[in-house]
């Protein structure tokens, strides 16, 4: 695919040909990738272009060819949700998906939400809901913590706790603006493509850009679910598979987030009673 206009299902086998999978409806518009829509004109372009490009050659595969069943979830922007073997990015605009059984899907970065691991809790730990504010306070941050300066203004502009921003940066990046996730998330709030590239960021690895968006897109989060928790499971595991699974989804990596946003940004002393 070269302009993200279709969808290509290819077989992985010796001797097959090109077909779509039946059960994948997908319908992928042009992405967003491109001139069209860009503020700032050709560096813009330029620098977008290169940070999409430095994803691709950063970024991990996930699974490997010959993989029989599906290990990963790949949520798309669209609330689709689909069983796949891998992923990995091709180019600067395109996800390859490696289907279960064989074949592979290719689709554009922007309607990827997520790729979280298939991976359930065997025996659920409770999440306890949390009652701390999330909306902006004025509170200053340790100037030691590395950013500091550039996680408060993000978090005043966006209107959520600046602690709570950090919380968030500590367990998906560790403070590292350069981190790129196996599934192509990067800098310091790894941000998937789907999100940068709608907030317009040309740089996704500048660490002022990259805590604009990310808090803009937690404060979307926190004002749609309404509950904190919830909000962070979402920031993890995408918009779709909270909302199929009616709250904080199963898989341990999602609920491993938000129990280590949840000790440092809502210790114990400020839960109240219910779990998740």
């Amino acid at each position: 695919m070269k302009d993200g206009r279709e969808t290509k299902v290819e077989s992985s086998k010796p001797g097959e040909g090109k077909s779509r999978a039946p059960s994948v409806a997908f319908d992928f518009r042009p992405s967003t990738l491109g001139r069209v829509g860009v503020p700032g004109g050709g560096r813009r372009w330029i620098a977008r272009t290169l940070a999409a490009k430095f994803l691709v050659a950063a970024l991990c595969v996930v699974g490997g060819r010959g993989a029989a069943e599906a290990q990963f979830l790949a949520v798309f922007v669209d609330g689709r949700i689909l069983p796949i073997a891998g992923a990995r990015a091709v180019d600067a605009t395109t996800f390859r998906l490696d289907l279960p059984g064989g074949g592979y899907l290719e689709v554009p970065l922007s309607r990827v939400d997520r790729v979280i691991a298939d991976e359930v809790e065997e025996k659920p730990r409770p999440i306890p809901r949390a009652v701390c504010g999330t909306a902006f306070v004025a509170q200053a941050l340790d100037p030691r913590l590395p950013f500091a300066g550039e996680i408060g203004a993000a978090a005043k502009a966006a209107g959520v706790h600046p602690l709570l921003v950090a919380a968030v940066v500590r367990a998906e990046s560790g403070f590292r603006p350069w981190a790129v996730s196996r599934v192509g998330a990067c800098g310091l709030m790894q941000l998937m493509p789907s999100v940068w590239l709608a907030e317009g960021v040309a740089d996704p690895y500048d660490p002022a850009a990259n805590l604009g968006a990310g808090c803009r897109h937690l404060r979307a989060l926190l004002d749609r679910f309404n509950d904190l928790a919830t909000a962070l499971a979402a920031y993890n595991a995408g918009v779709a598979t909270v909302e199929k699974c009616g709250g904080i989804p199963p898989y341990r990596e999602t609920r491993e987030f938000v129990r280590a946003v949840l000790a440092e940004f809502c210790p114990p002393a400020g839960h109240r009673g219910g779990d998740h």
